[in-house]
């Protein structure tokens, strides 16, 4: 394992950043949504869905901003898991050099596998990364929970994004405080298992580097003049010696 270049650190800073502006993108449509998406379902649904009707000039405007707010998380969190793959794809060269990016891009793009198959990717990552014996269990239970949270967020927010086209209090698409909470708690937990590899892989790879630099000096051989203690080199006086003949 290689000390993390300066490739991995741009990696490491396109996680974070995609995730803060995924969060951030989901924030506004969800405040969209709670200002303004309700009145808008309502108005959208009296029209019959008729652009020519009478009135539908003066929602042109609102259904604008809904529609690029859409466009918006969408691209975000595209981002964000492009991301993130290519963080893991590095990472996990930096652990293993001669590691293939096709595990990585199975497990999150075949459909059946992307629920089960990353996370033992990541686990598998964070051992070959020679993390310590210790923390095994926190890393479990970050683990565990950050892949409930994107699980979670999965289901919740694509199940609402599309336009309903109904009619009733439940807005254009129901996004709300819950929806929200969930993504940002599933962006923190992400970011936090991104750290703890990297942390990990940074420090062992700087114990080795100054252990490469710095060698530790040759232990003293017990029959070198060195390994003798001063006390048994000493001259005896020369009474002391003719006494020791005697």
């Amino acid at each position: 394992m290689r000390f993390i270049p300066s490739l991995q650190k741009k990696a490491i800073s396109a996680v974070y950043l995609a995730l803060t502006v995924q969060v951030v993108a989901t924030a506004a449509l969800m405040v969209f949504e709670q200002v303004r998406g309700r009145r808008l379902a309502q108005e959208i649904s009296t029209l019959g869905g008729d652009p020519h009707a009478p009135g539908a000039q003066a929602l042109v405007g609102a259904v604008t901003v809904f529609a690029i707010l859409i466009m918006l998380v969408t691209v975000t969190t595209v981002a964000a898991v492009a991301a993130y793959l290519t963080w893991l794809i590095r990472a996990r060269r930096s652990a293993v050099p001669r590691a293939s990016a096709a595990p990585v891009l199975a497990a999150w793009l075949v459909p059946g596998v992307n629920l089960i198959a990353p996370p033992l990717l990541v686990y598998r990552l964070w051992w070959a990364s020679r993390p310590p014996a210790d923390r095994h269990g926190r890393w479990v239970a970050l683990l565990a929970a950050w892949w409930v949270s994107w699980l979670a967020a999965l289901v919740l927010v694509p199940l609402r994004l599309p336009l309903r086209g109904v009619p009733g209090n439940t807005g254009l698409t129901g996004l709300g405080p819950v929806e929200l909470t969930t993504v940002v708690i599933s962006a923190l937990l992400c970011a936090a298992t991104v750290r703890q590899i990297t942390r990990i892989q940074t420090t062992g790879a700087r114990y080795r580097r100054r252990a490469q630099e710095d060698p530790l000096p040759p232990r003293a051989d017990p029959v070198t003049p060195q390994a003798v203690p001063p006390i048994l080199t000493r001259q005896i006086p020369t009474q002391q010696a003719h006494h020791t003949r005697r």
